[in-house]
Protein backbone atom coordinates (compact mmCIF):
# COMPACT_ATOMS: atom_id res chain seq x y z
CA UNK A 1 0.00 0.00 0.00
CA UNK A 2 2.90 2.30 0.76
CA UNK A 3 4.20 1.81 -2.76
CA UNK A 4 0.80 2.66 -4.23
CA UNK A 5 0.56 5.77 -2.09
CA UNK A 6 4.09 6.77 -2.91
CA UNK A 7 3.57 6.37 -6.63
CA UNK A 8 0.23 8.23 -6.42
CA UNK A 9 1.87 11.06 -4.55
CA UNK A 10 4.73 11.16 -7.04
CA UNK A 11 2.28 11.19 -9.95
CA UNK A 12 0.22 13.89 -8.28
CA UNK A 13 3.30 16.03 -7.64
CA UNK A 14 4.52 15.57 -11.20
CA UNK A 15 1.16 16.67 -12.56
CA UNK A 16 1.03 19.50 -10.07
CA UNK A 17 4.35 20.91 -11.25
CA UNK A 18 3.86 20.22 -14.98
CA UNK A 19 0.34 21.60 -15.28
CA UNK A 20 1.40 25.25 -14.93
CA UNK A 21 4.06 24.68 -17.59
CA UNK A 22 1.42 23.42 -20.05
CA UNK A 23 -1.00 26.24 -19.23
CA UNK A 24 1.80 28.79 -19.45
CA UNK A 25 2.82 27.48 -22.87
CA UNK A 26 -0.78 27.63 -24.05
CA UNK A 27 -1.20 31.16 -22.68
CA UNK A 28 2.03 32.25 -24.37
CA UNK A 29 0.86 30.74 -27.65
CA UNK A 30 -2.52 32.50 -27.31
CA UNK A 31 -0.79 35.82 -26.64
CA UNK A 32 1.50 35.34 -29.63
CA UNK A 33 -1.47 34.39 -31.83
CA UNK A 34 -3.38 37.46 -30.66
CA UNK A 35 -0.39 39.68 -31.43
CA UNK A 36 0.01 38.11 -34.87
CA UNK A 37 -3.73 38.43 -35.51
CA UNK A 38 -3.52 42.14 -34.74
CA UNK A 39 -0.61 42.37 -37.17
CA UNK A 40 -2.66 40.64 -39.89
CA UNK A 41 -5.63 42.95 -39.23
CA UNK A 42 -3.40 46.04 -39.41
CA UNK A 43 -1.87 44.78 -42.66
CA UNK A 44 -5.35 44.20 -44.13
CA UNK A 45 -6.38 47.73 -43.10
CA UNK A 46 -3.24 49.11 -44.72
CA UNK A 47 -4.01 47.25 -47.96
CA UNK A 48 -7.59 48.59 -47.92
CA UNK A 49 -6.33 52.14 -47.28
CA UNK A 50 -3.95 51.96 -50.23
CA UNK A 51 -6.67 50.50 -52.46
CA UNK A 52 -8.86 53.51 -51.58
CA UNK A 53 -5.99 55.85 -52.43
CA UNK A 54 -5.59 54.07 -55.76
CA UNK A 55 -9.31 54.45 -56.47
CA UNK A 56 -9.14 58.17 -55.65
CA UNK A 57 -6.16 58.59 -57.99
CA UNK A 58 -8.05 56.81 -60.79
CA UNK A 59 -11.03 59.07 -60.11
CA UNK A 60 -8.82 62.17 -60.39
CA UNK A 61 -7.44 60.98 -63.72
CA UNK A 62 -10.94 60.24 -65.00
CA UNK A 63 -12.35 63.61 -63.89
CA UNK A 64 -9.36 65.42 -65.40
CA UNK A 65 -9.90 63.66 -68.72
CA UNK A 66 -13.59 64.58 -68.64
CA UNK A 67 -12.77 68.22 -67.89
CA UNK A 68 -10.29 68.38 -70.76
CA UNK A 69 -12.76 66.82 -73.20
CA UNK A 70 -15.50 69.24 -72.11
CA UNK A 71 -13.11 72.17 -72.46
CA UNK A 72 -12.05 71.09 -75.95
CA UNK A 73 -15.69 70.81 -77.04
CA UNK A 74 -16.48 74.24 -75.55
CA UNK A 75 -13.44 75.84 -77.23
CA UNK A 76 -14.46 74.35 -80.57
CA UNK A 77 -18.01 75.71 -80.14
CA UNK A 78 -16.66 79.15 -79.19
CA UNK A 79 -14.41 79.21 -82.27
CA UNK A 80 -17.31 78.44 -84.58
CA UNK A 81 -19.49 81.05 -82.86
CA UNK A 82 -16.70 83.63 -83.18
CA UNK A 83 -16.36 82.92 -86.92
CA UNK A 84 -20.11 83.31 -87.38
CA UNK A 85 -20.11 86.53 -85.31
CA UNK A 86 -17.22 88.02 -87.30
CA UNK A 87 -18.88 87.07 -90.59
CA UNK A 88 -22.19 88.64 -89.53
CA UNK A 89 -20.35 91.77 -88.38
CA UNK A 90 -18.54 92.10 -91.71
CA UNK A 91 -21.79 91.59 -93.66
CA UNK A 92 -23.64 94.24 -91.60
CA UNK A 93 -20.72 96.70 -91.60
CA UNK A 94 -20.19 96.78 -95.38
CA UNK A 95 -23.44 98.61 -96.31
CA UNK A 96 -23.04 101.02 -93.38
CA UNK A 97 -19.56 101.99 -94.60
CA UNK A 98 -21.04 102.76 -98.02
CA UNK A 99 -23.78 104.90 -96.46
CA UNK A 100 -21.24 106.87 -94.40
CA UNK A 101 -19.73 108.12 -97.67
CA UNK A 102 -23.20 109.14 -98.91
CA UNK A 103 -23.84 112.71 -100.05
CA UNK A 104 -26.97 112.89 -97.89
CA UNK A 105 -25.78 114.12 -94.47
CA UNK A 106 -28.78 112.70 -92.56
CA UNK A 107 -28.23 109.31 -94.13
CA UNK A 108 -24.47 109.47 -93.37
CA UNK A 109 -25.11 110.50 -89.75
CA UNK A 110 -27.62 107.71 -89.31
CA UNK A 111 -25.13 105.24 -90.83
CA UNK A 112 -22.39 106.43 -88.40
CA UNK A 113 -24.73 105.94 -85.43
CA UNK A 114 -25.77 102.52 -86.70
CA UNK A 115 -22.10 101.58 -87.16
CA UNK A 116 -21.30 102.64 -83.57
CA UNK A 117 -24.19 100.49 -82.32
CA UNK A 118 -23.00 97.58 -84.47
CA UNK A 119 -19.45 97.99 -83.13
CA UNK A 120 -20.71 98.10 -79.53
CA UNK A 121 -22.82 94.98 -80.05
CA UNK A 122 -19.91 93.18 -81.72
CA UNK A 123 -17.54 94.11 -78.88
CA UNK A 124 -20.04 92.92 -76.24
CA UNK A 125 -20.58 89.65 -78.05
CA UNK A 126 -16.82 89.20 -78.48
CA UNK A 127 -16.27 89.90 -74.78
CA UNK A 128 -18.90 87.29 -73.90
CA UNK A 129 -17.11 84.76 -76.10
CA UNK A 130 -13.77 85.73 -74.54
CA UNK A 131 -15.19 85.12 -71.06
CA UNK A 132 -16.52 81.72 -72.10
CA UNK A 133 -13.12 80.92 -73.63
CA UNK A 134 -11.41 81.93 -70.39
CA UNK A 135 -13.69 79.57 -68.42
CA UNK A 136 -13.04 76.76 -70.89
CA UNK A 137 -9.27 77.29 -70.67
CA UNK A 138 -9.48 77.27 -66.87
CA UNK A 139 -11.44 74.01 -67.06
CA UNK A 140 -8.72 72.51 -69.27
CA UNK A 141 -6.00 73.69 -66.88
CA UNK A 142 -7.87 72.15 -63.95
CA UNK A 143 -8.23 68.92 -65.94
CA UNK A 144 -4.51 68.80 -66.65
CA UNK A 145 -3.74 69.45 -62.98
CA UNK A 146 -6.13 66.66 -61.93
CA UNK A 147 -4.52 64.23 -64.36
CA UNK A 148 -1.03 65.15 -63.18
CA UNK A 149 -2.00 64.85 -59.52
CA UNK A 150 -3.85 61.60 -60.22
CA UNK A 151 -0.88 60.04 -62.01
CA UNK A 152 1.47 60.99 -59.17
CA UNK A 153 -0.96 59.70 -56.55
CA UNK A 154 -1.55 56.52 -58.53
CA UNK A 155 2.17 55.75 -58.74
CA UNK A 156 2.57 56.36 -55.00
CA UNK A 157 -0.52 54.31 -54.16
CA UNK A 158 0.54 51.42 -56.40
CA UNK A 159 3.95 51.28 -54.72
CA UNK A 160 2.41 51.50 -51.25
CA UNK A 161 -0.19 48.87 -52.14
CA UNK A 162 2.50 46.49 -53.37
CA UNK A 163 4.42 46.94 -50.11
CA UNK A 164 1.26 46.55 -48.03
CA UNK A 165 0.26 43.35 -49.84
CA UNK A 166 3.74 41.90 -49.27
CA UNK A 167 3.48 42.82 -45.58
CA UNK A 168 0.04 41.20 -45.39
CA UNK A 169 1.31 37.99 -46.98
CA UNK A 170 4.24 37.89 -44.54
CA UNK A 171 2.00 38.57 -41.52
CA UNK A 172 -0.50 35.94 -42.67
CA UNK A 173 2.30 33.41 -43.18
CA UNK A 174 3.65 34.05 -39.65
CA UNK A 175 0.16 33.71 -38.19
CA UNK A 176 -0.50 30.48 -40.10
CA UNK A 177 2.87 29.06 -39.04
CA UNK A 178 2.11 29.64 -35.35
CA UNK A 179 -1.59 28.74 -35.52
CA UNK A 180 -1.07 25.55 -37.54
CA UNK A 181 2.46 24.31 -36.91
CA UNK A 182 3.55 21.47 -39.17
CA UNK A 183 3.52 18.01 -37.62
CA UNK A 184 6.80 16.36 -36.63
CA UNK A 185 6.65 14.06 -39.67
CA UNK A 186 6.28 17.04 -42.00
CA UNK A 187 9.21 18.79 -40.35
CA UNK A 188 11.40 15.74 -40.88
CA UNK A 189 10.21 15.36 -44.49
CA UNK A 190 10.95 19.00 -45.27
CA UNK A 191 14.36 18.64 -43.64
CA UNK A 192 15.16 15.60 -45.77
CA UNK A 193 14.04 17.35 -48.94
CA UNK A 194 16.23 20.33 -48.19
CA UNK A 195 19.27 18.13 -47.65
CA UNK A 196 18.93 16.53 -51.06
Amino acid sequence: MKKANCSSVCLFMALFFMLPAFTSAQADKAAILKKLEVGVTNAKNNVAKNERKLAIADSLIESGTTLINDAKAEIKAIDSERKALDKEYAVNKKPLNKLINSKDKDEATQAKNDLKGLDTKHMADSKSLDNRLKVANKKATTGNANISKGKTSKKTAEDALETAQAALEAAQAKYDAVANPPAEDEKEDSGKKKKK
